[in-house]
């Protein structure tokens, strides 16, 4: 009697397993190397096969400008799935169970002067909820979309996202959810020659946000700039991932994510992987974690990945920090008379000052500034 060994695990993270059938990925266990810092349990069962009962989120927005349209497209539209291919399980239960898509799309040539604003609005955190958005951004177009996640949910959703040759998309994502919500989201970029992705990604409420975002490019010169901030309180978890993957000669990515957290069993991930593929010659990237513990009982994973198959790369580079307090700069407020509770609150501020600058959007950045506050606030920082 003959047994036949099992595949060897992927030597690289471009053989990951990567399918649209949930049945291609076994049962979760909590030992997966993806999936080991996530507390599987509060997923609520986005683990298991779809539910005869769903859930749902609705989509709001106002006016759109000319040249931008958000229409609903069934499942067979030929753009869904041309971008994103499940990587994991619960990607690829949310892409089967999501009834259809939403799309967004910003016509060729056309440059926005105002930023598109769409909220996703869930209504109950009693049954699990799949949504799959595409986003698709014409050649030589320019244009700023800011998506807000709010109210009570069990999320799974795909989100694909086509940026054409010549174009800049900024998007801006928010996690600012209920105290009770679980989100378990893939984002995937694909970039067209010359083109731009400005992404902010925003997280700050919620119970659990498992947020997993991958680039990748199709001709030369593409760039993609992910930027990240992130504030976990008592008892939440807040997990973010990237992959991006330089497959394609002379193209540039930069990582920076920063995150402050306080109170007991506040947890927060990022992990942080960028494969160079032996074409892509000529690839300048880096990437880098910041992370301020506010508080005892906090606790933050930071793991940067950098995989090079060729040498002949501009430069590439990562690093990461985790750390208390500088009592310098809180002994240099305090001996200018501002109190310690201020002086705090002015460092965590200045902290996220350079990326939460970076949000093209006034009004968003102020309302940002003040949840923050408030949360220092309340925490008596």
């Amino acid at each position: 009697m003959t047994t036949q060994a099992s595949a060897p695990p992927p030597s690289t993270k471009s053989q990951a397993l990567r399918s649209y059938d949930v049945a291609d990925f076994p049962a979760l266990t909590g030992l997966e190397e993806e999936w080991r810092f996530t507390p599987l349990k509060r997923l609520r069962g986005l683990t298991s096969e779809a539910p005869a009962a769903t859930g749902a989120v609705r989509h709001e927005y106002g006016d759109l400008p000319e040249g931008v349209a958000i229409t609903r497209v069934g499942r067979d539209d030929d753009r869904v799935g041309s971008v994103l291919t499940p990587v994991d399980r619960v990607s690829a239960l949310a892409y089967g169970a999501a009834a259809d898509a939403l799309l967004v799309r910003v016509a060729p040539d056309v440059v926005l002067g105002e930023p598109v604003r769409l909220r996703v609005v869930g209504t109950s955190a009693e049954q699990p909820a799949f949504g799959h958005t595409f986003v698709e951004v014409g050649r030589f177009a320019e244009a700023t979309l800011v998506v807000e996640h709010v109210g009570s949910a069990i999320l799974a959703d795909n989100v694909e996202v086509a940026v054409a040759d010549g174009a800049k998309l900024t998007l801006v994502t928010i996690a600012d959810w209920a105290d009770d919500a679980v989100q378990a989201q893939h984002l995937k970029i694909k970039l067209g020659r010359d083109a731009k992705v400005i992404h902010i990604q925003v997280s700050l409420g919620g119970d659990l946000v498992r947020q997993f975002t991958s680039v990748e490019y199709t001709g030369r010169g593409g760039e993609a700039e992910l930027y990240g901030v992130y504030f976990a309180d008592s008892g939440q978890h807040l997990e973010h991932r990237q992959l991006v993957d330089h497959n394609v000669p002379d193209c540039r990515s930069y990582v920076g994510y920063r995150g402050a957290l306080q109170g007991a069993d506040a947890h927060t991930v990022w992990v942080g992987d960028v494969l160079i593929q032996a074409e892509a010659t000529g690839t300048d990237t880096y990437e880098i974690n910041r992370n301020l513990l506010l508080t005892d009982g906090a606790r933050a994973d930071s793991v940067p990945n950098l995989e090079i198959e060729t040498g002949e790369i501009a430069g590439a580079g990562h690093a990461s920090a985790t750390g208390r307090f500088d009592d310098e700069q809180l002994f240099y407020l305090m001996a200018r008379g501002i109190p310690e509770g201020e002086a705090r609150r002015l460092v965590v501020r200045g902290f996220f000052a350079e990326l939460i600058n970076k949000i093209p959007v006034e009004s968003l950045r102020e309302r940002l500034g003040d949840a923050i506050e408030a949360r220092l606030t309340k925490a008596g920082a």
